[in-house]
């Protein structure tokens, strides 16, 4: 089944309703630029009012980071008690190598140069981030923006690297478009943020939907493949 990142969250009410609509991961946000970043001791107190509310066995909670300190990520993932590290910046396999949780690397697609020069630099960097122990994450690449663009890129590209990759797939996604972007890539997981929201805040009505739309897509691709054994 298609794991679900539901990111950028900041209020109890929209993580209790992602989990109980079955979303596997749980994003907040600590990159210093962006619109939807949230104080640590405000993240603190979000994860452990979630954690004493939610009995089910997940989600994990996942922080956002991009070209931060080392040492300032590696506190605010222990100070926040957070599962996972996403890394949306530049940082090497080096740096991954010494985040105190597990990473998930975003690398971003290009839409400005020839789609076989992207294909291999991608791949080539996946590769390298896929050995160095890391989850990766497809993401749409815009200039002096690092994630919540709400812009899809090509999703051909996706679905040739999710073919040797267990891929999370991110940008532009949203319940009208979530059916095809999982036919026609097919990856590991999805992250999204911005289409789950309304007038820049979650919308509750829109996440479960969305998830209920993965679901709904996970089932009858299954039906059809076994149809066609």
């Amino acid at each position: 089944m298609t794991r679900v990142k539901i990111c950028g969250l900041s209020r109890l009410d929209d993580a209790l309703a992602a989990a109980e609509a079955g979303a596997d991961y749980l994003g907040i946000l600590f990159e210093p630029r962006s619109r939807r970043r949230l104080d640590e001791d405000v993240a603190r107190d979000l994860v452990q009012a979630f954690r004493e509310r939610w009995s089910g066995s997940g989600p994990q909670w996942v922080g956002v980071f991009a070209n931060q300190p080392l040492e300032e990520v590696n506190r605010l993932l222990t100070h926040c008690d957070m599962d996972l590290a996403q890394l949306s910046g530049q940082e090497s396999t080096e740096y991954c190598a010494q985040v105190c949780r597990p990473v998930v690397k975003v690398v971003h697609v290009r839409s400005d140069a020839p789609q076989d020069n992207v294909l291999e630099d991608v791949q080539n960097a996946l590769t390298a981030y896929r050995e160095s122990g890391c989850m990766l994450m497809l993401d749409t690449y815009k200039e002096g923006v690092l994630g919540g663009t709400g812009q899809a890129f090509n999703w051909e590209v996706g679905r040739e690297l999710a073919r040797s990759h267990s891929i999370v797939l991110a940008g532009g996604l949203s319940a009208e478009n979530v059916t095809e972007a999982i036919s026609r890539v097919r990856p590991w997981g999805l992250d999204v943020s911005s289409g789950v929201e309304t007038d820049g805040r979650k919308d509750e009505a829109k996440i479960v939907r969305f998830i209920e739309q993965v679901q709904r897509t996970d089932r009858e691709l299954s039906l059809g493949s076994e149809a066609s054994r």
